[in-house]
């Protein structure tokens, strides 16, 4: 049973063994839904560390997930790991060793877990931490699209493709996850990518319309831009006629972002509309606890020490606009308004660590790819955030010039059920 006794030693080992030792230690039975044949999952990681997404989502796969009131176990068996560093408190052996899965040196090894020829269903590939450089613009160049190729290459030899899983941004280049996604098409393999945050909870429970029309939208929010970009997505590309692709992008930093404000080049109404949704207001709120109106008392200016704001111009003509407003909230919420000129808005839920029960969400869509063999959503949706995202870093670069983006010509189409309730 977990009692106090036993839950406090267990979180003094960290989060990742509290989920271990978690289905063996609640009190009362755990029921588990586990249905259909097991698939074997290859695992290719940069680090697997206590709190890395490797281990969110890892484990989520090893131990099971809470899904629909109750403690489901996968239909999917880790079967082999490649980990392309080991730093200080390296999970891999302790989890290979509990677990029962082999660590291989190289990737091929891996997928072929050690014989000659592919030996699993599934690849998941996750890099988003580790001890990697940067380029002029400022991106970690971990190695997503190296590993990719190592893939395609045991693919290619072995003539025979599995669906694949890359976790975030399928690369830091446009170019590279354009050439990603050409290579999935070409050998006709589910590829699926992104974070946990378009699949998310939300606070209220709301997403726009299915071909809705749309006249603008804002995301507000701190920390990770990708994220928040493909956030961003997963509610615009809803709209009637669906995602047209991206004409221009703008990046602007410090003053220019209030007085861009002050221009209408994002809408004061819809940065009111997203911050009511927010729970992490700063400034007076966390001294007084009283809730503030950040977008009209003139507090943004004096918590935000450096605001940034993403303005992105559609084929279509709708304009899109991410802001990061780091030292103003910690969470991240979004408003669009539709023509007529009705607002929705929403908070996408981030449980707090160690949970990070978001991570369960995202397992849940994996499993559902390495099972049917159907993408949940189109792997388009990342792949246009990222491209975002570089190519607004080329504008920083330009001296904050807007730059036109041919190259994001990205048009795609959702499924009616491409978020809550699927």
């Amino acid at each position: 049973m977990l009692n106090r006794r036993t839950f406090s030693g267990v979180l003094g080992a960290g989060y990742a063994e509290l989920l271990l030792a978690a289905p063996n230690r609640l009190a009362g039975p755990v029921v588990a839904d586990r249905v259909g044949s097991t698939k074997r999952v290859a695992f290719i990681t940069t680090v697997l560390t206590t709190r890395s997404q490797a281990q969110h989502i890892t484990d989520r796969f090893l131990v099971g997930y809470p899904r629909d009131g109750r403690w489901h176990q996968p239909a999917v068996q880790v079967v082999s790991l490649y980990v392309d560093q080991t730093p200080a408190g390296d999970l891999s052996a302790l989890r290979a060793a509990r677990h029962g899965f082999t660590i291989y040196p190289t990737i091929s090894a891996a997928l072929r877990c050690g014989g000659d020829r592919l030996a699993v269903d599934g690849v998941v590939i996750i890099g988003e931490q580790g001890d990697y450089p940067r380029n002029q613009k400022g991106q970690v160049l971990y190695p997503r699209h190296e590993f990719f190729q190592q893939l395609l290459r045991v693919f290619e030899q072995d003539r025979r493709a599995v669906p694949v899983f890359n976790g975030g941004a399928l690369s830091h280049s446009w170019r590279q996850a354009e050439k990603m996604v050409a290579a999935a098409n070409r050998l006709k393999f589910p590829l699926l990518a992104g974070s946990s945050l378009p699949v998310t909870w939300r606070l209220p429970p709301i997403e726009t319309p299915y071909g809705a029309v749309l006249t603008e939208a804002l995301m507000v929010g701190s920390g990770n831009a990708f994220r928040a970009l493909e956030a961003l997505q997963c509610m615009v590309e809803r709209r009637k006629g669906g995602e047209t692709g991206i004409k221009s992008v703008q990046m602007i930093e410090g003053d220019a972002v209030w007085e861009a404000g002050k221009k209408g080049r994002w809408s004061k109404r819809l940065l009111e509309a997203a911050l009511s949704r927010s729970d992490s207001h700063q400034g007076v709120s966390t001294l007084e606890g009283r809730p503030q109106d950040l977008a009209n008392n003139n507090q943004l200016p004096e918590l935000v020490a450096e605001p940034v704001a993403y303005l992105i111009e559609r084929n279509d003509g709708l304009r899109t606009v991410l802001l990061l407003l780091d030292g103003a909230i910690e969470d991240v919420n979004m408003a669009v308004q539709l023509a007529g000129g009705e607002i929705l808005s929403t908070q996408f839920l981030m449980p707090n660590i160690p949970n990070v029960t978001q991570s369960a969400r995202l397992a849940d869509k994996i499993e559902q790819m390495m099972i049917t063999g159907s993408l949940p959503y189109p792997v388009e949706r990342a792949q246009i955030a990222g491209a975002i995202l570089d190519r607004c870093l080329d504008s920083k670069l330009a001296g904050h010039l807007p730059l036109q983006t041919p190259e994001m010509n990205i048009c795609y189409r959702v499924p009616s059920q491409s978020g809550l309730g699927d």
